[in-house]
């Protein structure tokens, strides 16, 4: 896949609409999918045309459904919570999705937990060719509780990393429009109330039979709750407990709020990646189980209309890191690798270079846009004192750093 160009590739907009080229290739390493997923991750080629004016839906919420549901700003798929296999109660048994067969779609399961080992690093899988996340873009690892250790086989980031201490950043759109961000915002919608974590208001229901839905409608007898199907294994464990004026930082049946961000200061609705207190997932993870607004963004063949191709200034968003604090070199000391680490979304190519005491440039790399991390493998190099050097139009910083071998 290297040969392939990574992240979004152009954008162009019109008085309504904007249109986004993409690969579907995160600059961040894809794979390996240990669940026996014959695909890899392939270059969609794909326009997608988003609303410049999002709506409310005002009357039947929209459902979201299998396959896209909105694109993250490196071009990448988000998925709903589904992988396309329910139960069926005829054979007594999961089907659809990859084990073939139809199932019912009474008792549908949760892709987040049921597809957990044929996840990547990064918390993201292909469906023929198109890669997607179904959840929180941040790498395993970097969960307080690790709950896959995929990352110890081939490591890799991820979109973003979680930092509790800030607003989380701007990771996309879904396709009614709206904003996706991450775990972490203003508990106030106005903008106060310092930065919390974004809590999901859907619970697991207290049942030890599949016969009834949330609502209490009755529905022919579904998979047991056991051990193989524990609650949260289908969408239908899940009830929503309504949130109030009291609990701002409680989301809403769609898993959104409306909110000022620092890029809405007057504030748009928002979805919001969510995640527990250990950050792993948390359903319905992004968007769902329906959507907020008017759903109208769709992949499209071309452009026909007169567009402007937006291209970015310096001054318009701050692309990297912009503090001191927002770069992590570790170990240190260090002994076979160094690994650098921007904790925020990075949206430019940044230099990396490790000197050594002299000044003298040994090791260049760079990090991606669409990337949060790069390493020096350093076994060879003598022990001493070194120095990691960071660049980018908008940063710069030189950090010291010892081998002890």
């Amino acid at each position: 896949m290297d040969a392939v160009p990574a992240n979004v590739q152009s954008v162009k907009y019109s008085n309504d609409w904007v249109y986004i080229n993409a690969t579907g290739i995160p600059a961040y390493i894809t794979g390996p999918f240990l669940d026996g997923n014959p695909s890899i991750a392939t270059n969609q080629n794909a326009l997608f045309r988003f609303s410049l004016h999002p709506t409310k839906n005002t009357g039947t919420p929209t459902s979201t459904t299998g396959g896209n549901i909105g694109l993250f700003i490196n071009g990448v798929a988000l998925f709903d919570y589904r992988d396309g296999v329910s139960w069926s109660n005829a054979s007594n048994s999961l089907k659809g999705g990859p084990l073939g067969g139809m199932g019912d779609m009474k008792w549908n399961r949760d892709a987040v937990v049921a597809e957990r080992v044929g996840f990547d690093c990064s918390k993201a899988h292909p469906a023929m060719g198109n890669y997607h996340h179904h959840q929180n873009p941040s790498a395993f690892k970097l969960d307080l509780n690790v709950i896959s250790t995929i990352c110890n086989l081939y490591d890799s980031d991820g979109l973003y990393v979680i930092d509790s201490t800030k607003h989380s950043p701007l990771l996309g759109f879904a396709y009614d429009g709206f904003p996706i961000y991450g775990a972490y915002a203003f508990r106030n919608t106005d903008g106060t109330g310092g930065i919390v974590r974004m809590n999901s208001s859907y619970k697991l229901r207290d049942i030890s039979i599949r016969t009834t839905y949330a609502d209490g409608s009755t529905v022919t007898p579904g998979p047991p709750v056991n051990a193989n199907y524990p609650l949260g294994y289908f969408r239908e464990d899940y009830m929503y407990q309504p949130t109030s004026s009291a609990t701002p930082d409680y989301l809403d049946e769609h898993n959104g709020r409306f909110c000022i961000t620092p890029e809405y200061p007057i504030g748009i609705y928002c979805y919001f990646a969510t995640v527990d207190k250990q950050w792993n997932s948390a359903y319905p993870y992004v968007v769902g189980p329906t959507f907020y607004g008017v759903r109208n963004a769709m992949k499209v063949q071309g452009i026909n209309e007169p567009v402007t191709t937006y291209v970015p200034t310096s001054t318009a968003t701050q692309n990297g890191p912009s503090t001191f604090q927002d770069v992590l070199v570790f170990p240190n000391p260090a002994n076979d690798l160094i690994a650098i680490q921007c904790n925020d979304l990075n949206r430019e190519d940044i230099k990396v270079e490790l000197l050594n005491e002299s000044g003298v440039t040994i090791k260049t790399t760079t990090m991606h846009q669409g990337s949060t991390i790069v390493y020096f493998e350093t076994s060879t190099l003598y022990s001493g004192t070194y120095f990691i050097k960071i660049s980018s139009a908008n940063f710069h910083t030189v950090r010291k750093i010892v081998l002890i071998k």
